[in-house]
């Protein structure tokens, strides 16, 4: 089976039928939420804090929706319109925006605290016009990554590189755009079960002209330790948080203004008022 790379661009390849057939897919919701997982503990957050993550080719919001479970903000970037009309359907909690990541994106600097992306970045390295440029399309996405996270920000992107000069071409472009870091490959013996991770950090010096490949998980049955992890971590928050925020409550209006304040967008002032369900007067019954 041809890869989708190889067919068609990422906006026609996910129209609206492959967009919901891809969502309600059991298999693959099944595997992108796994690889989410892994990623965001490669991301190693401090889920503590309050944190801002950029989702790069967010999809149809699965990736989005655990990111969510982790109590963690984001903002979605995706080239499908289908692919994001599909997310708002399904009420994803992520601010989404429709964005050709090869061409760059504009946010204020400095403004996330991690990205993370989940099978995407191999579509850079290939072009349907002879006017698109892989590696150029490369560049840019990275130098437009590095503006907006913060210094010492971390990115973890899993992705399938069709061979080595596509490795090769992403970690070059990524390293002239100033990150430093390596690639972690889970189950490097299985044919079918072995994942790469491009983990990348903003800032700091590194003299190194390639990234080392390290290996992570070695046995698929590291994959239920992973698990087992993040069970404990859920059940940690969970006894941290009394109870969640229901939504158009003061504390979830608060969160929201956080987030949109972030992102340099004018919010409504705070007062004793914000939150406070108001009588109808007896204008109903």
């Amino acid at each position: 089976m041809s890869r989708p790379e190889s067919q068609l661009p990422p906006n026609l390849y996910y129209n609206e039928q492959e967009s919901v057939k891809y969502t309600n897919c059991n298999r693959i919701i099944n595997i992108q939420t796994q690889l989410s997982e892994r990623a965001i503990q490669l991301l190693d957050l401090d889920l503590d804090e309050c944190s801002l993550v950029l989702d790069i080719g967010c999809g149809s919001g699965i990736s989005g929706f655990y990111l969510t479970q982790e109590g963690v903000n984001w903002v979605g970037l995706d080239i499908s319109e289908s692919m994001l009309n599909v997310a708002q359907q399904e009420k994803t909690e992520g601010e989404l925006l429709l964005c050709d990541i090869g061409q760059g994106f504009k946010f204020r600097p400095g403004v996330f605290d991690a990205a993370i992306s989940i099978s995407v970045i191999q579509w850079l390295c290939v072009s349907f016009k002879k006017s698109e440029n892989p590696y150029k399309r490369c560049t840019a996405f990275f130098e437009s990554l590095r503006n907006c996270l913060k210094n010492n920000a971390r990115a973890v992107f899993q992705f399938y590189p069709e061979n080595n000069e596509q490795i090769n071409m992403i970690t070059s472009a990524a390293l002239r755009a100033g990150f430093s870091g390596d690639i972690v490959v889970d189950y490097p013996n299985s044919a079918k079960a072995k994942k790469l991770y491009l983990v990348l950090q903003l800032g700091g010096q590194s003299s190194k002209k390639t990234m080392d490949v390290i290996q992570g998980l070695i046995e698929e049955s590291d994959e239920e330790k992973v698990k087992v992890i993040g069970r404990q971590q859920k059940k940690i928050r969970k006894q941290k948080k009394q109870k969640k925020i229901s939504e158009k409550s003061k504390l979830w209006i608060l969160k929201r203004k956080e987030k949109q304040t972030r992102l340099g967008r004018k919010v409504k002032k705070t007062t004793k008022y914000t939150g406070r369900k108001r009588n109808n007067l007896g204008l109903f019954k």
